[in-house]
């Protein structure tokens, strides 16, 4: 069962509560639907995790937990997505964003070396900002839409195996 595995993972909402930066939200955080894990607020987290990973920015899962707050989804989720893009995924993730913003906006490849640092972002802006940005866009877009859609599809047919199995064990003599 997806919930059974998402739970398993899942920091939980006193971990998430201490967090200095995600208590911005304050009297926010008390609302349950936050915290309660079901179909809807999966996807929904999915969605919004997925957007905020592919935005090169800091303090994506500030901006994760801002979107999902009013969104009314899974709030350990959402955050928790971000978590994507990493040191260690960011040159992929960042790279092939850059490579989509050239196709869509058919401009040359520029050479780059990717770093982690904001001295780097700030720099690179110049030469690769436009379809960077872009790219990152559209893979923002694209994973959020994917990752609704998939998490949807899984979690309904994890329900629909589960309840064929019960089916199936009512059957047996």
């Amino acid at each position: 069962m997806p919930k059974k595995l998402f739970k398993k993972y899942l920091p939980s909402a006193e971990k998430i509560k201490q967090q200095k930066l995600i208590n911005l939200f304050g009297s926010l955080l008390h609302d349950g639907n936050l915290w309660h894990l079901n179909r809807r607020s999966a996807r929904g987290a999915f969605a919004v995790g997925l957007f905020w990973a592919w935005i090169p920015m800091p303090f994506q899962m500030v901006a994760s937990a801002a979107v999902a707050i009013p969104l009314r989804v899974n709030l350990p989720l959402a955050v928790a997505l971000v978590w994507i893009s990493n040191p260690i995924t960011m040159p992929i993730m960042f790279y092939l964003s850059y490579l989509v913003g050239t196709v869509v906006l058919a401009t040359p490849l520029e050479p780059f070396a990717f770093e982690a640092s904001l001295e780097w972002l700030r720099h690179s802006l110049h030469s690769i900002g436009k379809p960077f940005l872009l790219g990152s866009l559209l893979m923002a877009i694209t994973a959020s839409i994917s990752g609704y859609f998939i998490i949807d599809w899984l979690w309904r047919l994890s329900v629909k195996k589960a309840q064929l199995a019960k089916l199936l064990r009512k059957k047996k003599p």
